[in-house]
């Protein structure tokens, strides 16, 4: 097996528990009232997994792949399964995709891609190993799944102002900004050589960064000065760093900063580059966030609980409902698996 690619054989042997016989059929897996999914079909989804997780992953070894799997089939599984189900609901409520639907999607497909000919666009699905109608099957499931997510779930989730006020209260210091400043800074560096410093280029630079001092203090634009005369890359801002915090400072500087007021242009300091002077642009406390500039954050935060919390138990409540025929013991197990994950997940 290549390290650059992941082996279909090896992941098709593995997921249906055969890999020890090497026997690599076709089979069906497990049957969703009535619809199955196969072999194939987990293992395309597998290994879109597996990029999702890691885009480098290269397993070295069989078994670096097979301890992989190991992690992410149960998870897999259980959404190919919860899919089929979404899927079937849909088609009961009506939902479908329409032809005029389904050429605005083309269309906009192409646009996004910039597929400009029918060639380019055959050759596009050429690569991908679909067909247009295996695109429009693949579009139409994630419209019914989108549609039913909507209209069973998500359309009916509200978050009242109580819960708002309540969240607020309990995670206030989740909405402060601690405190922050900003500078300013020239910095004239001092060469080293191989003997260590050069007393004479050290001299010449502590005189060059005095005299930028004074000529700041005289008024001349400090940003003007640092994007002329300044030996740090913040010369191409004039200097500007920020706004940063306090804590990230070397203790020396947030001493330093502590005694000066917004405005003001430190005393030359001597630096591991040289020689460096530092204008204090504006310095801001800490602030929290009141309720009222909050609400729209903490409504967001509360609604996507509630999303994920009622879309687990929906699926659920459609997975007790569901006729489901096991095909292959590994698959079932690992089916089980996921399932006690996910719970495990709302539980935290």
């Amino acid at each position: 097996m290549k390290r650059s690619a992941v082996s279909l054989a090896l992941l098709a042997a593995f997921s249906v528990g055969l890999a020890a016989q090497g026997e690599i059929i076709e089979q069906i897996l497990v049957k969703v009232n009535g619809e199955i999914l196969t072999k194939s079909e987990l293992e395309q989804r597998q290994i879109v997994a597996l990029r999702q997780r890691d885009p480098n992953f290269r397993p070295a070894t069989d078994t670096e792949l097979r301890k992989a799997l190991v992690e992410v089939t149960p998870a897999v599984i259980v959404d190919a399964v919860d899919e089929l189900l979404l899927v079937q609901r849909g088609r009961e409520l009506g939902y479908s995709l329409g032809n005029e639907q389904f050429q605005s999607i083309l269309d906009n497909i192409k646009k996004e891609n910039k597929l400009e000919t029918e060639e380019q666009f055959q050759e596009a699905l050429k690569q991908e190993g679909m067909t247009l109608p295996d695109l429009r099957r693949q579009l139409e499931r994630n419209l019914l799944v989108t549609r039913v997510q909507q209209a069973e779930v998500l359309g009916k989730i509200s978050v009242s102002e109580d819960e708002v006020a309540k969240f607020y209260e309990e995670n206030r210091t989740s909405f402060t900004t601690p405190p922050s400043i900003t500078l300013r800074e020239i910095l004239v560096a001092v060469p080293e050589t191989d003997k260590g410093i050069n007393v004479a280029a050290d001299d010449e630079a502590k005189a060059k960064i005095e005299d930028l001092r004074k000529r700041a203090l005289a008024g001349e634009p400090f940003a003007q000065l640092a994007s002329q005369s300044s030996d740090s890359g913040s010369k191409a801002n004039g200097g500007l760093i920020g706004p940063i915090s306090r804590d990230d400072l070397a203790p020396e500087l947030q001493k330093q900063l502590a005694a000066m007021k917004q405005g003001e242009v430190s005393p030359v300091m001597r630096t591991t580059r040289g020689y460096q002077i530092i204008k204090l642009e504006s310095a801001v406390g800490a602030k929290t966030k009141t309720l009222d500039e909050a609400r729209a954050e903490v409504s967001d935060k509360l609604a996507a609980q509630k999303r994920q919390g009622q879309l687990d138990h929906y699926l659920e409540q459609l997975r007790a409902q569901a006729i489901i025929d096991w095909k292959n013991d590994e698959i079932k197990k690992a089916f089980e698996v996921g399932v006690k994950q996910r719970q495990a997940g709302e539980q935290q």
